[in-house]
């Protein structure tokens, strides 16, 4: 089996994000919608015999012992007692510290991707499992649909969206989550919705906001700059609890317009909209 292959581990946007309520053990009760983005970071797999896990390449301001993807392929090996390991190589391109899934992503294409490299054999539903103990976030990269999210983030269904392109910007902040729901001021009571209201377009996506927006902006004046900057070229808005923002655009061109003009003390990207993740299309194609 071919171990020199590249995985797609795809950014997320937070369509919108409400928060319901909290648990008792402080987690937060959200609603959102998911969709995947043609912008990935990369990851390389080459299997060992002697059950080491290293990830060979320098990943700034991640630390080795601290990256999900070396947990993420310890939870597995643990999980399934195989006697393999791997050298795994990184190539970072999604923000850390934007709200796109970066983390989260990675760990769920190194689930996926060991589970059929090593031949463990879980189905999805016991690597999600597996993947929720990583982060909230790592189920939906493992299912790879574009989906309506409850609970902690945990509950999905998939939910057939509009594909368009998006500009995605980063200003030059790293938001920390925690900070963000443990804020006071965080709203935690927003309306419930359903599903069926926005697939029948009772209720539309762009009707909805971020509730973590109002305190991230408050945090970080710099998201709220590049808000304000994007609102002259249509609707903006923060994904997940920052530092990211995106707005969408019928054609690339006027999306890629945008970004060649964007001040220099930002980055950003362009990137198509995705109901299905890239991950999931290529291990078809192996399959």
């Amino acid at each position: 089996m071919a171990t020199n292959l590249l995985w797609s581990a795809p950014a997320k946007l937070n369509l919108f994000l409400h928060i319901t309520g909290r648990r008792d053990d402080g987690y937060h009760l959200l609603q959102s919608v998911f969709q995947f983005v043609d912008f990935s970071d990369e990851l390389q797999f080459n299997i060992r015999t002697d059950g080491e896990i290293h990830r060979i390449n320098n990943v700034p301001g991640v630390a080795e012992q601290d990256d999900l993807i070396i947990r993420a392929a310890k939870c597995l090996q643990q999980k399934t007692s195989t006697s393999q390991g791997a050298d795994i190589q990184l190539n970072k391109k999604l923000p850390i510290g934007g709200g796109v899934g970066g983390g989260s992503s990675d760990a769920a294409t190194t689930l996926v991707a060991l589970n059929h490299l090593w031949q463990t054999g879980l189905d999805l539903n016991q690597l999600a499992a597996l993947g929720l103990n990583l982060g909230t976030d790592v189920p939906v990269f493992i299912y790879g649909n574009a989906a309506f999210a409850e609970g902690v983030g945990e509950k999905l269904e998939a939910i057939n969206l509009p594909e368009p392109w998006f500009l995605v910007i980063k200003p030059p902040v790293h938001v920390s989550t925690a900070e963000i729901f443990n804020d006071p001021q965080l709203t935690r009571n927003s309306s419930a919705i359903r599903i069926c209201d926005l697939q029948t377009g009772a209720i539309g996506i762009d009707e909805l906001s971020n509730v973590c927006e109002p305190v991230a902006t408050q945090h970080y004046p710099e998201i709220a700059e590049v808000i304000e900057y994007l609102k002259q070229h249509g609707k903006a808005r923060m994904t997940g609890t920052g530092a990211c923002v995106f707005s969408q655009f019928e054609t690339q061109a006027e999306a890629q317009t945008v970004l060649e003009g964007l001040p220099e003390k930002w980055s950003g990207f362009v990137a198509k909209g995705m109901n299905q993740s890239p991950l999931h299309k290529y291990l078809l194609e192996l399959s």
